[in-house]
């Protein structure tokens, strides 16, 4: 599956593939490091947080397990050349709880306290953990860059990852939101407003691409959607519709706007 994937879209043109770890071991590493230093692709990696998975408000085995499986996000992305390991590295997709604004400053206290191991591991391996706020559906730790910025502080080899899908559902003021990360984005995931094709949709691409560049950051664009045809991730996602005429489709039109949008600047 892999080297079709990696095939398909080396001579589509993209530069890099983003490879999620749902558990390590799930694929090989080193494999996955041949087949894409074969057709000139990078790599980035995603880590997953189902139920079970937390790093705070919970009891210490999980915490312990889920820190193992976060350093194994690090060690698979270290063996396949990704800088970086993005994702909602606090908590599992899908919880919520009411918090005090005591309640809330604790929990992030907590993160950072939990965090910090994965860090200094990620940062041995030359790889920055970039936590990523979810919209109010599917968390209500960490939904906007401001409270991102607060839970992580000054931690090292960490940073924002920004995924534009629930940036634009949570940020009175995208742009802005975009620009008050100077320095500290770790990785950038875009899709539509409604998760289809960048630029079949309503948001001000040349705007946010611009705050981007601006807030420094110079990684990949990573187009990030999902597909009814499975269904355990189109119930996960809320995938009821088709978001294009095929996914190949929506990959290669939100290739060109980007591209295009990109050139503008």
């Amino acid at each position: 599956m892999l080297v079709e994937l990696a095939r398909k879209v080396a001579g589509w043109g993209f530069d890099v593939l983003e490879l999620p770890v749902e558990n390590p071991g799930d694929w090989t590493p080193a494999h996955a490091a041949m087949v894409l230093g074969d057709l000139g692709l990078g790599a980035t990696v995603c880590l997953v947080m189902p139920p079970g998975r937390e790093l705070v408000g919970t009891d210490r085995s999980t915490v312990t397990a889920t820190q193992d499986y976060l350093r194994g996000v690090v060690d698979a992305a270290a063996a396949v050349g990704s800088t970086v390991i993005a994702g909602p590295a606090y908590a599992s997709v899908g919880r919520t709880w009411r918090m005090t604004v005591a309640e809330r400053a604790a929990a992030y206290a907590e993160l950072r306290e939990h965090l910090a191991p994965v860090v200094e591991h990620a940062g041995q391996a030359g790889v920055t953990v970039a936590v990523e706020p979810l919209n109010r559906y599917e968390t209500s730790l960490l939904n906007t860059v401001a409270q991102t910025l607060e839970a992580i502080g000054d931690l090292p080899h960490c940073g924002v990852g920004l995924d534009l899908y629930h940036q634009n559902i949570e940020e009175a003021d995208l742009t802005g939101a975009i620009s008050s990360a100077a320095g500290r984005i770790a990785h950038v995931q875009v899709c539509g407003n409604d998760r289809g094709a960048p630029g079949a949709d309503h948001l001000d691409w040349p705007g946010i691409l611009g705050a981007v560049a601006g807030a420094g950051y110079a990684g990949p664009l990573c187009i990030e959607s999902f597909t009814g045809d499975n269904a355990t991730i189109a119930t996960a996602a809320s995938i009821w519709r088709p978001l294009a005429p095929t996914q190949d489709d929506l990959a290669l039109t939100g290739l060109a706007h980007l591209r295009e949008v990109m050139r503008a600047l």
